[in-house]
């Protein structure tokens, strides 16, 4: 499988390795990982202008449904890392997300990702589908990526 380059994506958070992320072998600890993959479709979602997905009483909204990782290599502190985000797959009630952890301005990847998100009506307690003017946001932000846009 091919290794993503940060040209990919179009949506590149700036993210700093804090001390505190470290474990006792000396380099961040692979929950961070996912964490800082977690800050990356955040904003992500922030930046097509949806909001904060965590804001309550919204009804509906997106959910991990999965979440795998490859980690490439190790991570230490002090480090400057930029979180790639981008949908490669727009499904009916589903988003297919790529996400990969590069150093700061350079292609030296760390780890890469995918995510699945559900769309999901909280009070119905079931999958919906996902909003059309969500949509749109994705296509315009990621007109060559997304299939089934």
């Amino acid at each position: 499988m091919e290794l993503p380059q940060r040209a990919q994506f179009g949506h590149l958070l700036p993210v700093t390795v804090r001390w505190g992320d470290m474990d006792a072998l000396g380099h961040v600890n692979n929950t961070l990982y996912f964490r800082y993959s977690e800050h990356g479709r955040v904003a992500y979602f922030e930046a097509l202008g949806s909001g904060n997905p965590s804001t309550p009483n919204r009804g509906q909204g997106p959910i991990l449904a999965q979440h795998d990782c490859q980690f490439i290599r190790q991570l230490r502190y002090p480090s400057e890392i930029d979180v790639g985000t981008r949908v490669t797959v727009l499904g009916n009630s589903s988003l297919m997300f790529e996400q990969a952890l590069f150093e700061r301005g350079s292609d030296t990847l760390y780890a890469r990702f995918t995510a699945r998100i559900v769309w999901f009506d909280f009070e119905r307690q079931a999958s919906m589908r996902v909003p059309d003017d969500l949509r749109r946001r994705i296509a315009a932000l990621e007109p060559e990526s997304v299939e089934g846009a």
